[in-house]
């Protein structure tokens, strides 16, 4: 009975998210493993699949962008009736941001909810930890926003995660296109790089721009390091200034991001900085003065095409008081991309979420066609996107596209 009410418990909750446009949902707690699922997967009329991310703590911003957008599509599809006459059933988990709940989740997810897909983790730990779970069960697995190059292919294994794939770029990609610009568009001879020192995101894109660097001749005069939760980083900008680079690196999440070019400014730095796609939305926590002429990679140029202005009209109509950003734009594109190789999977007659269905999906999304509202979509070996990067540039408190490059 207490097993019983607790599967109730979690889909109530999960309703109530959806309802809410992002009010909190459950924190998962289970310890269970996903190596094996005794649930029956989805039946009847109805797909279920998994939503997983941070809607609370630290990283919500980029949590529920990512929800509101896969969730935008999946109501898109089956207010036209679905799949093959199926209604796509989201089953959402909130993480945290945290790899030992986002695992929990996962197991609950294929072991009490059926799941035959999933879209997420949004963090690169936390999915990492997931590929862990659900590459030895096929499970399919799409990303809208982990960037770390493991999050699809081990090096240390040289073992591609074929179940695993994603609509952003990766962190090697947008730290090489950043060494780039910096060479080719600012001239830049000098660099300077902040990062959170843990954190494969940071990480990821920091290695990636400092090896780019150097074969592009740019000296890397300063590298700094910093802990998560920090929040003065006086100390770490003090040496960098000393040094007066042409640019400075910060290749992390929005709300360090700010803070770092606040503090910068304060003791008098007037480096161009720059950044990944962890800026989107950094506008809102430093003022225009301070952000001014920064730049960052991003995958989602606002109001660059019909469809574009389509989808920021339908999320503006959906979401009362929120703007859509590339973290709801490439969300809404996993869902996309998913929904359409689940498609695939159900033409060809296949039992609904058994291991031959799955293994379809899977299959038609490493050869997917599928066109997004970003871009359209083919994958590399390592399953990550073939696509551009555009560059986003803060002018007057506003992030305006500059670029793609």
């Amino acid at each position: 009975m207490k097993k019983i009410i607790s599967i109730a418990l979690v889909l109530v909750l999960a309703v109530g998210l959806l309802a809410g446009c992002g009010t909190k949902a459950s924190s998962p707690s289970a310890s269970n493993s996903a190596s094996a699922s005794t649930a029956p997967s989805s039946a009847g009329n109805t797909i279920n699949i998994g939503i997983l991310g941070c809607t609370t703590g630290d990283y919500a911003q980029y949590g529920t962008a990512v929800l509101h957008g896969v969730q935008l599509y999946i109501d898109k599809v089956n207010a036209e009736g679905g799949i093959n006459g199926k209604q796509i059933k989201p089953v959402i988990y909130d993480d945290q941001g945290d790899a030992t709940q986002a695992v929990n989740a996962f197991s609950r997810m294929v072991d009490n909810d059926g799941i035959t897909a999933l879209i997420g983790s949004v963090l690169s730990g936390a999915t990492i930890a997931v590929v862990g779970e659900s590459n030895p069960i096929n499970m399919p697995q799409i990303s809208a926003s982990a960037t770390a190059a493991g999050v699809t292919f081990n090096a240390d294994t040289n073992k591609v995660y074929t179940n695993m794939f994603r609509t952003c770029f990766i962190d090697p990609f947008q730290g090489e296109k950043m060494a780039q610009y910096a060479n080719d568009i600012v001239k830049a001879k000098t660099a300077a790089v902040i990062y959170e020192t843990g954190n494969d995101y940071a990480v990821g894109l920091k290695d990636a721009f400092i090896a780019k660097a150097k074969t592009l001749g740019i000296d890397v005069v300063a590298e700094e390091g910093y802990s998560k939760g920090d929040k003065d980083f006086k100390s770490q900008l003090t040496s960098i200034n000393a040094k007066n680079p042409d640019v400075i690196f910060s290749p992390n999440y929005y709300t360090d991001d700010a803070m770092i070019v606040t503090q910068a400014r304060q003791i008098g730095n007037k480096s161009l900085f720059m950044g990944g796609d962890g800026w989107a939305k950094v506008s809102e926590y430093a003022t225009p003065t301070d952000l001014e002429g920064s730049v960052y990679c991003s995958a989602y140029a606002p109001s660059s095409s019909d469809a574009i202005k389509q989808f920021e009209k339908d999320y503006a109509a959906k979401y009362t008081g929120e703007t859509a950003g590339m973290f709801s734009a490439l969300g809404y594109d996993a869902a996309i991309v998913l929904l359409d190789a689940i498609t695939a999977a159900e033409k060809a007659g296949l039992a609904t979420g058994s291991d031959a269905y799955k293994a379809a999906v899977i299959d038609a999304m490493k050869h997917t066609s599928s066109v997004g509202i970003t871009s359209k979509y083919a994958f590399d070996d390592h399953n990550n996107p073939i696509k551009s990067a555009v560059i986003i540039k803060l002018e007057g408190g506003k992030e305006n596209f500059s670029q793609m490059f």
